[in-house]
């Protein structure tokens, strides 16, 4: 009895102080410590409140963790998960809360390598029957990629919510600690269930493959274009609007083979293309032009890099809309599709990248294997 009064009075915050810009924590936090054995360094889980659901924050860095350097005037990374955590006190009231500062990096650093750590640390904390949700804080600049890139890799149908700010935590309008709240709420909540990987800032939720962000300052800067937001986080709760599109899904491989993302522009010479592959990279991902065209430049350079047999997608570089097989001519959509090229439909090229990464991963250059990924 005595035990189990001290476990119901232990936090349940598991709260690092090591912090360092850009050092993964993951290995260097505190063992758990309880009678399930945790998987996870640095978790400590106890039955604060029963009647609440668990939900586990894992820290990347971004603008949501730095503040303003009065010597440069520039924001940095400087705040830890735990402070994070105690700038919401509202958080105990929706749910029992664990941290895990996995890294305290700008999002500008972040690599598929590095999203690929934190698909086995987000995925060992799913799998527990004790966790109803998890919240990832991360930097907006790549955010969008990270939770697509999450969401291909991981099996579950518990919450997976991305959160960040927009402004930093210096600011006399930070943004972070309304988003982080909301974030819970959404991790906790059964309405999320299903919706997989989302990306949830200034109340409205995302579908990971969709979200874009449109704006470089704005609170408001998540979109998803024609497909709409998913939900809205209001007065404590989840408001359902619609469910998300069939999921993908692909097996998280031991490496990532090298892609290149490539934008096309009017007098474009091939040469980018041409440097990509001497570079040694196994796929090419093209923003194309209007439907998805490119020059005839660019078009000879393409065809040299299928016949090296390095796989070229074509992506949209248009806000709205797919790329199709549209036009003939050199380097006309037909004729591009003509010659072995895929496209991505109305997928983005940043996200077209990683779904051509982890597909390389599994199948390697089989073309039809390929292209069944980017049909709609």
């Amino acid at each position: 009895m005595k035990t189990m009064i001290l476990a119901c009075l232990a936090l349940l915050l598991c709260l690092s102080t090591a912090y360092a810009k850009g050092v993964d924590k993951t290995q260097a936090l505190t063992p758990a410590l309880n009678t399930n054995q945790d998987s996870q360094p640095g978790l400590r889980f106890a039955a604060l409140n029963p009647a609440l659901p668990t939900v586990v924050i894992v820290t990347t860095g971004g603008t949501i963790a730095e503040k303003t350097d009065p010597q440069t005037g520039g924001a940095v990374p400087a705040v830890a998960g735990a402070e994070l955590v105690q700038a919401v006190p509202g958080l105990a009231a929706v749910a029992n809360i664990g941290v895990l500062e996995f890294s305290n990096l700008d999002s500008s650093q972040m690599s598929p390598e590095i999203w690929a750590r934190l698909a086995r640390v987000v995925e060992g904390l799913l799998v527990r029957a004790d966790v109803a949700g998890v919240v990832v804080t991360h930097g907006t600049d790549t955010m969008a990629e990270a939770a697509y890139f999450l969401d291909l890799v991981l099996d579950s149908p518990k919450p997976v919510v991305f959160t960040g700010a927009m402004n930093d935590a210096s600011s006399p309008f930070p943004d972070g600690p309304g988003n982080l709240l909301g974030a819970v709420i959404l991790a906790s909540s059964t309405q999320a269930r299903g919706w997989g990987v989302v990306v949830a800032l200034n109340h409205y939720v995302n579908a990971a493959r969709d979200a874009v962000k449109t704006h470089t300052t704005n609170v408001q800067t998540f979109q998803s274009g024609e497909k709409g937001f998913l939900g809205y986080v209001s007065q404590g709760r989840v408001v359902r609007f619609h469910d998300r599109a069939a999921r993908q899904r692909l097996p998280l491989p031991t490496a990532l083979p090298k892609v290149a993302f490539l934008a096309t522009f009017a007098g474009d010479d091939g040469n980018q293309v041409r440097r990509a592959v001497a570079d040694g990279a196994k796929g090419l991902v093209i923003a194309g032009l209007g439907a998805g065209n490119v020059n005839a430049g660019t078009f000879a350079a393409v065809q040299e890099a299928l016949g090296r047999g390095v796989v070229v997608v074509i992506a949209p570089s248009v806000q709205h809309g797919a790329v199709a097989p549209l036009y003939g001519g050199p380097g006309g959509g037909k004729t591009l599709a003509d010659h072995g090229c895929l496209f991505s439909g109305d997928l983005n090229g940043h996200k077209a990248r990683l779904l051509l990464q982890l597909g390389l991963a599994r199948f390697g250059p089989d073309a039809k294997a390929l292209k069944a990924l980017f049909l709609p």
